[in-house]
């Protein structure tokens, strides 16, 4: 990858998104909306958001909350 080079895509989801991980593929990146019980979860090949998921409670999916779609 060219480093000098990174391209910052701009994604609209959620106010203060705050703690996320990837899914076993890696092509999904989580990520969780503070105080909002609300999980964004975003296509990092295609660079859009797939979907925004609410949640029961407030949701940490950083590392060790591996997802796996059945």
């Amino acid at each position: 990858r060219d480093i000098a080079n990174l391209k910052v895509t701009e994604i609209e989801a959620a106010k203060f998104l705050h703690d996320g991980g990837w899914d076993a593929s890696k092509r999904y990146f989580m990520v969780a909306a503070n105080q909002s019980n609300k999980v964004a979860v975003v296509d990092s090949k295609e660079g859009k958001l797939v979907k925004l998921v609410d949640v029961d409670k407030i949701p940490h999916p950083g590392r060790g909350a591996n997802f796996v779609h059945p």
